[in-house]
């Protein structure tokens, strides 16, 4: 007889939430009665951590129903984003993929591997660049270096926090977000040389 597999596997992450500046026992009833009874929760310096171990068929399920966790407690707490930074460093590169950061550095300059790699985002000119991971895992996925489990959550991941900080800046100045969307979306003029 083949044992049956599970379509589930156990998916960790973290949740940094809005709204709550402290801890109570009603607040952990909350959360612990509106599912969230798979996270623990942490204070620190002022924001509240919900380190999760969920299982879900996938890790973009699991994130979504957390997130959705979190409304139904109805603490008044909000989801600022999924600690999992887009931004990554040579060396936080080559920790994702269990490799060194000179082999990195190598991809990095084309020295190793069959060039193209993704120009950094930031920090150019303090001599730390960072890269924008969602962009470096395609790369490595391209390349045969991660595998499709790396790619498509790098892909959630990214999709989810840019959509949980469009909705933290919309709070904040609903006019501006609006105004720029307002200039990426008109027409742009046709270049000819």
């Amino acid at each position: 007889m083949t044992p049956k597999t599970s379509l589930t596997s156990q998916h960790e992450f973290i949740l940094i939430l809005t709204g709550l500046t402290e801890l109570t026992p009603p607040i952990m009833d909350a959360l612990f009665q509106a599912g969230c009874d798979d996270a623990t929760a942490t204070l620190r310096l002022g924001r509240v951590f919900l380190t999760f171990a969920r299982k879900s068929p996938s890790l973009r399920e699991a994130i979504l129903s957390a997130i959705r966790n979190v409304k139904q407690a109805g603490i008044g707490a909000g989801v600022l984003c999924v600690n999992d930074s887009n931004l990554v460093s040579q060396a936080g590169i080559a920790r994702r993929i269990n490799r060194t950061r000179q082999l990195v550095g190598q991809y990095v300059s084309a020295k190793r591997g069959p060039g193209n790699f993704p120009a950094p985002s930031c920090d150019l000119s303090e001599g730390h660049p960072l890269w924008q991971w969602c962009e470096v895992s395609s790369w490595l996925w391209q390349n045969g270096i991660v595998g499709d489990h790396v790619l498509n959550e790098s892909r959630v991941v990214a999709a989810i926090n840019s959509v949980l900080e469009y909705l933290h800046q919309r709070g904040r100045d609903a006019s501006l977000v609006d105004e720029v969307f307002q200039i990426i979306e008109a027409p742009s003029p046709t270049f000819s040389p």
